[in-house]
């Protein structure tokens, strides 16, 4: 996600104003659960290898909290490079308010578990099962095809969605494992995503 919760194209979540917050949270943790099963078994028939390992550098060469660490602030530069975005550009003010009115009533724990869940089971699929089968470049373009909308204010953010995805496709690659890059998708969603409630919220 650049500026907002990753939710329409082919990987869409539901539409949250339609379900109702508890059953639009459900719903998706059975989408994100149903990607990450599919990310594991593929990586399991392609080469046995379970999809949070990139075959990168050894995880040795860079600890847990260093990864993490690296992830959490790539998240961070991306929320504020979002930020910018939304306040200097017509097409970022449109995207943030057509979101925002989607994912309007969402608190902040569902917020958060929503951005666990996306964070873990996009990432396995895009990241750990799609990027060694087809490279960083193209898993990236893919991840911006998956946010692919019809409707004008929404096409940027497939744009949005690819360049995001180019950086934690680079962390996948230079750390070996998804710690990093879903550690920076998670922050982004979690608080993009409640930025993003507030405004739909506080809309007339």
């Amino acid at each position: 996600m650049w500026d907002a919760k990753e939710t329409a194209g082919l990987h869409a979540e539901p539409q949250p104003p339609a379900l109702g917050p508890r059953r639009f949270v459900a719903v998706a943790a059975l989408f994100y659960g149903t990607l990450l099963a599919a990310a594991i078994g593929w990586r399991a028939w392609a080469d046995g290898v379970g999809p949070w390992r990139s075959g990168g550098p050894p995880l040795a060469e860079m600890g847990l909290f260093a990864r993490l660490a690296v992830g959490l602030a790539f998240g961070a530069l991306l929320i504020a490079l979002s930020r910018v975005w939304t306040a200097r550009s017509a097409a970022g003010r449109a995207l943030a308010a057509e979101l925002g009115a989607v994912v309007a009533g969402i608190s902040t724990w569902q917020a958060v578990l929503l951005a666990l869940l996306s964070g873990i089971g996009e990432e396995a699929f895009f990241r750990g099962a799609l990027q060694p089968e087809v490279g960083w470049l193209w898993a990236s373009l893919l991840f911006g095809l998956a946010h692919f909308h019809p409707r004008r204010e929404l096409r940027v953010w497939s744009l949005a969605a690819a360049l995001a995805g180019l950086g934690f496709g680079a962390l996948f690659d230079a750390t070996g494992d998804l710690v990093a890059p879903a550690a920076a998708h998670a922050l982004v969603n979690a608080v993009n995503l409640r930025w993003l409630a507030r405004r739909g919220t506080a809309r007339p």
